[in-house]
């Protein structure tokens, strides 16, 4: 079983498709009578809080041009679980026409549910910055978003992606003196329920079945014989075609 290398570059995907969710977010500054005065578009990368964190308190001292802005967004994969309220049959099999091969089927035979548990994080200086943010995720999650992927490379194959939005918990993470950067904190957790494939297979594809009735098992007195065929024999099973069925 185990030796047979495959990639399909599923977590990868996971991440990629997570991301682009939030990588258009800004945020409106105004004056006091509500004239825009500029839209700042806010960063995402993937990491860690505390990384970010740690990179505020290495900045406070230091040149303000170099400091790391807010607001800004990171995201992280923070567990991973399979998920048992989508067991999945082993005779659940995906197969489409091979692309070279008219006689032979690309298929995909294992695949298991997984939950990918996201976390997304969003941190601000200020109060308004942090709910422009909020706002502009969260009425897209009801509680879920789903999104649609090719989850295999060279298969035609769709798969639905629910995004479920779990929870959501503030932290307001100012402490210290008045020369401490005051940081507003905004996770958002999220379970993505993504689908494992196994390794691809080309499979032949059968056009032909023969049946020979004996006496007894194993017995070398065939009582009658059944062939079944196909026409035209080049047809593939979305064709129009006739089951041909010879008895002797």
């Amino acid at each position: 079983m185990f030796g047979n290398h495959f990639y399909h570059a599923t977590m990868r995907k996971a991440v990629a498709v997570f991301g682009t969710l939030f990588n258009d977010i800004s945020v409106i500054r105004q004056d006091g009578s509500g004239n825009v005065l500029n839209q700042v578009k806010v960063p995402l990368a993937y990491g860690p809080k505390q990384k970010f964190l740690a990179r505020l308190d290495q900045n406070t001292n230091s040149d303000a041009s170099m400091a790391i802005k807010l607001p800004r967004m990171a995201f992280e994969i923070t567990s991973l679980d399979i998920d048992s309220a989508q067991k999945l049959g082993k005779r659940n099999v995906i197969s489409e026409n091979h692309a070279t091969d008219s006689t032979k089927k690309k298929t995909l035979k294992q695949q298991v549910a997984y939950n990918i548990n996201m976390t997304l994080h969003i941190l601000a200086k200020n109060q308004d910055d942090g709910l422009q943010i909020v706002e502009q995720i969260l009425p897209y999650f009801q509680p879920e978003y789903t999104i649609t992927i090719r989850p295999v490379d060279g298969f035609q194959y769709k798969q639905d992606v629910p995004i479920v939005l779990t929870s959501v918990t503030i932290n307001d993470d100012y402490e210290g003196d008045f020369q401490t950067r005051r940081v507003l904190a905004y996770q958002l957790d999220f379970t993505m329920k993504m689908k494992f494939f196994g390794p691809t297979s080309n499979q032949g594809i059968i056009k032909e079945v023969n049946f020979d009735f004996n006496s007894d098992i194993g017995g070398a007195n065939i009582l009658e014989n059944m062939d079944f065929t196909i026409t035209p024999a080049n047809a593939d099973e979305d064709d129009n075609y006739t089951v041909n069925v010879s008895i002797t």
